[in-house]
């Protein structure tokens, strides 16, 4: 029984025409998965939005004989499959219109991990979209936050944020645009065999299905979908991360993006989401624990509490004291008050701060931590 729900299940998704959205309509009209392809033509013509050779390829039984070879592949690789009425659908992702149908994973995942984000970007990264991209990755560790990270296998970005996260011992998925056959790129075939053992490889195609153009872009939905936040570590003015981050903000998730340079070509798209308001500007996790309200120390584990008498030197003694006096004071305020040059006095409130005794504010201006 069970075999014969999957073998529908897998051949509505191969339907000629119909979409996740039109699929699930055929299951809600018919009553039942097994229903629509028993359905006549005459039947289905009076479904809206269906017309003749939709109605014809329904009724088609050829869907269901690939459907059935793909059950054998699917056994013979231990393949899970999850459909989109079953109760272990990705929760995040059924909430989304156009979820597919039915979704197949090598690995062993939980993909309703309490805490998920996606990090895309560019193919042509640069070192400081990597550096930016491994950084995040070791300070969510470094803070005591696991969670569960989704990337798209590419060059570049993806496949940094897919090492970083095996690297650090986090687990991670890879949503494909193909089959679970084959891997793309080739290259990243060894990473792909290190994500099976520590996450999933995830995709909403058959086995047989061969890397396609418009395949990644219909699994840029999966990647927002399955997310709490999507983060743009670094993009163009165009790219698949850009639609990524579209598409998360038609699901009302999330979207969050790295700072680039003025006129970089290379993070032009991250500045853009973030001058139209498309994505919130992050530096670090800080803000993504800020944004997402997570516990800043989940684990339990607290930074070490400073020294309450700190040796200071008598340069460090006097910001303290016009701070104290003042309240306030700018960095060219500062100087004028104990006369000395911004390079002198700049590392001076560098090291105050790293002591946790001053504070910076926005425009350059510091305070004593109360």
């Amino acid at each position: 029984m069970e075999e014969n729900n999957l073998r529908y299940q897998i051949a509505i998704s191969l339907i000629p025409g119909v979409g996740s959205i039109t699929a699930k309509k055929l299951i809600a009209y018919s009553g039942s998965l097994e229903g629509v392809f028993k359905e006549s033509k005459k039947t289905l013509l009076k479904i809206p939005g269906v017309g003749g050779l939709l109605a014809q390829n329904i009724t088609k039984q050829d869907v269901l004989l690939k459907a059935e070879k793909e059950i054998e592949f699917i056994q013979k690789y231990n393949i899970k499959s999850y459909f989109y009425l079953s109760n272990d659908y990705p929760e995040r992702l059924k909430h989304c219109e156009d979820a597919p149908v039915i979704l197949f994973a090598k690995g062993n995942i939980n993909l309703n991990h309490p805490k998920i984000l996606s990090i895309v970007g560019t193919r042509n990264a640069t070192s400081y979209g990597k550096e930016r991209c491994n950084q995040l990755i070791s300070e969510i560790v470094e803070r005591n936050h696991d969670p569960l990270i989704i990337s798209g296998l590419a060059y570049g970005i993806d496949i940094t944020a897919h090492r970083a996260a095996l690297k650090n011992n986090l687990q991670t998925v890879a949503v494909l645009g193909h089959g679970l056959n084959t891997i793309y790129p080739s290259i990243h075939r060894s990473v792909a065999k290190e994500i099976i053992n520590h996450g999933a490889l995830v995709t909403d195609f058959i086995s047989a299905e061969q890397p396609e153009k418009n395949n990644f872009v219909k699994r840029n939905r999966i990647i927002a979908g399955l997310s709490d936040a999507t983060i743009i570590v670094e993009s163009g003015i165009t790219g698949g991360a850009l639609i990524t981050a579209d598409i998360a903000n038609s699901y009302n998730r999330d979207v969050f993006a790295f700072p680039g340079r003025v006129k970089d070509n290379y993070s032009a798209g991250c500045n853009r989401l973030i001058k139209t308001n498309k994505a919130a500007l992050i530096e670090g996790v800080s803000d993504i624990e800020y944004l997402l309200g997570w516990d800043s120390h989940p684990s339990g584990k607290r930074p070490v509490q400073k020294k309450l008498f700190q040796k200071l030197t008598a340069e460090e003694e006097n910001v303290i004291k016009i701070l104290n006096e003042a309240g306030e004071l700018t960095i060219d305020q500062i100087c004028l008050k104990i006369k000395l040059p911004v390079s002198k006095v700049s590392p001076i409130l560098l090291n105050l701060e790293f002591s946790g005794m001053v504070l910076s504010l926005p425009g350059k201006v510091y305070t004593l931590r109360k």
